[in-house]
């Protein structure tokens, strides 16, 4: 069986019909690549997370581990990140292997996760989460990039939407298969299906042809080329690209303040259902993720369809409005049935959010050739605000009451809706009249 025909089957069913675009008029892109390109969404889903929050439960449950020294393993890998972010997107700009950088990146996070199942010192534990932390900070600018040079701009809205569905599925079958081989074989299972996903990772970037990817196109140095037109030459700005655009900086610190606003609402509501039903936080929690990443597949696919026609500023405030109302909603009752219901906003505002922000900010890079450089330096300032979030909202609560830890994440989503209604033009090109 051909690669194409298993990709095929593979997919089938899941998202139909998908025309073989390319970045350039002349040179249409293989549909190998584009298949290449949907399974390695798929497969680092699961990657970029590495382990997550299953290291806590493994090293408690098999090694009997203290809170605190969880808690720095917990922590090496995201502050890991944050610091290789921003390299990392300058990284994938200036590489012109972008697939081998990326497999080696997923060889990383593989080795890594297998080895924490042999080495339990806390020297070693940290040591594999920093470099599955720098190496997945290398995985989310490295795709982005890949399918702007795969697809070019024109297409790349629709590409987008598609990406994000892959994902999202992604992230189910990995948390279905991590936690029914976790439960029935043994929790070191829980590492070893990150391994394999990583393993797919690699198969899948690696059959992405390398000449069909544009690597002027992919870090934004140009446009692609239009059949009949002269090429474009290749433009590459200086660093100063971060700070010398106001709406780049005010799309950068309305993500921020997104994320401030959303990243500790999960876990409070967590927190929250658990305190009006102990016996089964857990169960509950599981039926909050998979309940908004079911709703997150058809919004993403919407949001990609729809952001070239519509325009990216409406449908981007409405993933703003829905953090907003999801914050207000959550304060009405702790019932589980109530609170997973309310997550649903979750599957809407995460879709959207995780489509249209590398599409703006390719938009607004657009012809700086800093493209990834700008993806990792936004990342880099979002998981800052993430960090803020859960430290601040939980001191919140401690003064006030859940409830109020809502009403005040609520109104920081408030503000980050108004920085991007007056800070952030629309970003989508004007179409051509020819």
């Amino acid at each position: 069986m051909s690669y194409d025909t298993l990709t095929t089957t593979l997919a089938g069913g899941l998202v139909k019909g998908h025309p073989q675009f390319g970045a350039t008029g002349g040179k249409p892109v293989t549909r190998r690549s584009l298949r290449a390109l949907d399974w390695s969404n798929f497969f680092l889903s699961d990657v970029r997370d590495g382990i997550g929050p299953y290291l806590g439960i493994y090293l408690l449950s098999a090694y009997n581990w203290d809170a605190g020294s969880i808690g720095v393993a917990m922590a090496a890998m995201g502050i890991a990140m944050v610091v290789a972010q921003t390299p990392a997107g300058a990284l994938i700009d200036a590489t012109t292997n972008k697939r081998l950088v990326m497999a080696g990146a997923a060889l990383v996070v593989a080795v890594s996760c297998v080895l924490m199942t042999v080495f339990s010192s806390l020297a070693a534990i940290v040591l594999f989460q920093v470099l599955i932390g720098v190496a997945a900070a290398i995985l989310a600018p490295g795709i982005a990039g890949l399918t702007l040079g795969l697809v070019g701009y024109r297409k790349y809205s629709k590409r987008q939407g598609r990406n994000e569905v892959f994902n999202h599925a992604g992230n189910l079958a990995a948390a279905a298969f991590a936690g029914l081989a976790g439960q029935l074989i043994a929790l070191k299972w829980l590492f070893y299906a990150v391994a394999l996903f990583g393993v797919g990772s690699i198969i899948s970037v690696l059959a992405i042809r390398k000449k069909d990817v544009d690597n002027e196109l992919a870090r934004g140095a140009r446009s692609e080329i239009i059949e009949g037109e002269e090429e474009e030459p290749a433009h590459i700005s200086g660093f100063s690209v971060l700070i010398s655009s106001k709406s780049l900086l005010m799309f950068a610190l309305s993500v921020v303040l997104f994320h401030f606003a959303n990243a500790a609402m999960l876990p409070l509501a967590g927190q929250y259902m658990t305190e009006a039903s102990k016996s089964n936080g857990s169960i509950y929690m599981s039926a909050c993720i998979i309940a908004a990443q079911l709703v997150m597949i058809p919004v993403a696919k919407f949001t990609g369809d729809r952001a070239d026609g519509w325009g990216r500023r409406p449908i981007f405030l409405v993933a703003f409005a829905a953090l907003i109302v999801r914050g207000l909603l959550y304060t009405v009752s702790p019932n589980p049935y109530w609170i997973v219901g309310v997550q649903l906003l979750d599957g809407i505002g995460a879709g959207i959010f995780g489509v249209l922000w590398v599409i703006v900010a390719a938009d607004l890079t657009r012809g700086t050739g800093r493209y990834n450089l700008v993806l990792g330096a936004i990342a880099t300032a979002v998981s800052l605000g993430s960090a803020l979030s859960n430290f601040t909202a939980g001191y919140v609560v401690n003064w006030t009451s859940y409830p109020g830890g809502f009403l005040f994440l609520s109104a920081w989503a408030l503000v980050a809706f108004l920085v991007f209604y007056f800070g952030v033009p629309e970003t989508r090109p004007v179409p051509s009249k020819t």
